[in-house]
């Protein structure tokens, strides 16, 4: 069995050492004199010597971890806290301004969707308020200043540095004075900050409100998506105690492809054939892990393999496939409305989607009922289809699937018959994993082989061993073929596919 790069920790808890007793006074019995302490030439007494554990304690208890990020956002210069404060300080009245100048007729024949129609207008409020304020701004204060009042009458506010640069990641909000991000599979607290949380409030409706999904206290939470495809979940007060927070998954703007995720050592050579045989013959996948694991970009890559004259429907919560596919039909739930009413779940489409004449039927993510919708779709007819799910491994993954298909209402169905359907549905697991220093790997790819008795029969044909870390804290590991010939490699070569004789051979 490989490693999954989860090592166990352990602690090893140790007593305190006692101070040596003090030596008894005086037997009256024996009327003997009690020796005297050692005392060092010295005349100085010596301290007790603390244990290797006890230094080792110490140190661990005063580390300091480094995670400061020296590179700038975007094109964005790093400010340091007083240029932070100061931009704060003028950036809401050089906005309030010139929204007041446009609203007043004093900009008349500006368009403020245009940016550059727009500049000169607020470089002219910009050099206003400095000298109302009394303030002497450098060059680079001055274009941070007028950069980020542009991307509040025109962008996503402080979120718009972040979103403009491609290294990274994801945008967590936490507070209006808390916003990190992810790079490198690093995270980062950065310099900007928003003014209040009205601000943010209002940042979170220039994002919903064109998606028809308002955000208040009767909805608190919800997910959406920006412009580009990236992904977004907001929630507010009451539920969120620090204040409304934000979290921005960004999507490559480069569609990635196989050749991509070779070149980044998430898979093999090997692994991508095999892949893109089993998406030829029409096998059935799933793709597992854990949170920000790549599911999503992995789901993409894979519909790469699949014949441009077949129908695709696809069905998710947000939308946030990009598949590279021109016959394809997107679906995307729908959140009751302010009365509680006209929701449209992911069961629904994913119902509507069979009499849609599909080839394959995509589900971005099961989390719930149409699991069993999901299993159904795939036993009836419409092989190839893929679908993802969060999971610790391969076994989780059918642990999961049936607990969800045991959450339809109003239906008992027995442990052997959910287990029946699991295993003739799905061919392969595909589970992925995030690692400790942010690389996401291809850790297994695993067949589903039948079922004995009520237990899912799993058998793993590739896997990521991993060996420990180096220096530098990146993963040391290897991906391996465990030698097994899977029964897909008969189904393969049944239409047609001919892949190398030494697919599965370790080594």
């Amino acid at each position: 069995m490989s490693q999954r790069g989860e090592e166990d920790m352990f602690i090893r808890r140790t007593q305190p050492q006692q101070p040596p007793s003090q030596q008894a006074v005086k037997d009256e019995k024996t009327d003997k004199k009690e020796s005297p302490p050692a005392v060092p030439s010295d005349g100085k007494e010596q301290a007790a010597q603390p244990s290797s554990e006890g230094s080792f304690l110490k140190r661990i208890l005063r580390e300091e971890f480094q995670w400061e990020d020296d590179r700038p956002i975007g094109d964005r210069p790093k400010l340091s806290r007083e240029e932070r404060a100061l931009i704060l300080k003028l950036r809401g009245k050089v906005h309030s301004r010139v929204i007041a100048d446009f609203e007043r007729g004093f900009a008349r024949g500006i368009d403020m969707r245009n940016t550059e129609q727009v500049r000169p207008l607020v470089e002219r409020v910009c050099t206003e308020i400095s000298e109302q304020e009394a303030v002497a701004l450098t060059a680079k204060l001055r274009q941070v200043l007028i950069q980020e009042v542009l991307d509040e009458i025109n962008g996503f506010g402080p979120l718009e540095a972040f979103l403009s640069d491609p290294t990274i990641t994801e945008v967590m909000v936490n507070s209006k004075d808390r916003i990190f991000y992810e790079r490198g599979g690093r995270i980062y607290l950065s310099d900007q900050q928003f003014d209040s949380d009205e601000h943010i409030l209002k940042i979170i409706d220039r994002i919903m409100s064109p998606l028809g999904r308002p955000v208040n206290e009767r909805t608190p939470l919800q997910d959406g998506r920006l412009p580009d495809g990236s992904r977004v979940n907001v929630i507010i007060p009451p539920l969120a105690l620090k204040g409304p927070s934000i979290t921005v998954r960004k999507f490559f703007r480069r569609k990635l492809t196989i050749e991509d995720l070779i070149r980044f050592g998430s898979l093999t050579e090997k692994m991508a054939i095999f892949l893109w045989a089993a998406v030829r013959a029409r096998l059935n996948i799933l793709v597992s892990g854990g949170t920000g694991s790549g599911k999503t970009v992995m789901l993409n890559v894979l519909s790469n393999f699949i014949p441009p004259w077949e129908r695709l429907v696809t069905c998710e919560d947000a939308a946030e496939l990009q598949l590279y596919h021109e016959n394809w039909v997107a679906l995307e739930s729908r959140p009751p409305n302010i009365e509680g009413e006209g929701a449209i779940p992911i069961r629904e489409l994913v119902r509507n989607a069979l009499r849609m004449r599909p080839d394959r039927i995509i589900i971005g993510e099961c989390r719930g009922p149409e699991a069993l919708d999901m299993i159904q779709a795939m036993n009836t007819g419409h092989d190839g289809s893929m679908s993802t799910l969060h999971s610790n491994s391969p076994r989780d993954t059918i642990y999961r699937l049936e607990t969800m298909m045991m959450m339809v209402p109003g239906m008992q169905l027995p442990q052997q018959a959910i287990a029946r359907q699991i295993a003739s549905a799905v061919d392969l697991i595909v589970h992925l994993s995030r690692l400790s220093d942010g690389s996401r790997k291809t850790v297994s790819i695993t067949e589903v082989q039948g079922l004995e008795k009520e237990v899912v029969l799993l058998q793993e044909i590739y896997a990521f061993e991993q060996k420990g870390l180096d220096s530098q804290g990146k993963v040391i590991g290897r991906h391996v073929c465990t030698g097994f010939r899977p029964h897909a490699a008969d189904k393969i070569k049944e239409q047609g596919i001919e892949i190398p004789e030494d697919l599965f051979v370790p080594g």
